[in-house]
């Protein structure tokens, strides 16, 4: 049976401002999320997010350095207001570039289309994240306490759902 298009969902709200520097590629922070209707196995989503981060690690007076950043979507099961405390599981491939001093400002941006599993439980609501680490093995020349920027304004997370039509 042919999939229908349902209206986008989207969101602009952006769910942290900064995201610590560290050597470890595995401290990830949620940018933007957006809560799905009900889903039923074999549903699509078309899923797009942007965001846009700054390098101003050792401005004024400390050491300037280039940050590796790492973003990628991730989704967890709907059960309420908040960010559930339950498994999240990654949907995406992971993207990754460098900021640098120069580069100063950054954009990262992702496609996906993801199919709901076969035992996805019919009618559940899934949560839909862009989440994004920071990461340098120059990140204790300041303290160890940098935050790459993440800039308000630049960024979205959008989820196109196509679900089977129900039947008659």
């Amino acid at each position: 049976m042919p999939l229908a298009p349902l209206a986008p969902l989207s969101n602009e709200t952006l769910m942290t401002g900064s995201i610590p520097v560290d050597l470890a590629s595995t401290t990830c922070r949620p940018l933007y999320r957006v809560v799905t209707g009900p889903l039923s196995p074999g549903d699509r989503l078309d899923i797009t997010a942007d965001a846009r981060v700054t390098n101003d690690c050792g401005v004024p007076n400390g050491t300037r350095y280039t940050i590796g950043v790492g973003w990628h979507l991730w989704a967890y099961t709907y059960a309420g207001p908040g960010i559930s405390d339950g498994d999240w599981w990654r949907i995406s491939h992971s993207m990754g570039d460098n900021v640098t001093p120069d580069r100063h400002h950054m954009p990262l941006h992702i496609n996906r289309v993801h199919v709901i599993p076969e035992d996805w439980p019919a009618g559940n609501r899934m949560v839909v994240v862009l989440q994004a680490d920071a990461h340098s093995t120059a990140w204790a020349k300041n303290g160890g306490t940098d935050r790459l920027t993440v800039d308000a304004g630049y960024g979205q997370i959008i989820v196109r759902p196509w679900v089977a039509p129900p039947t008659v």
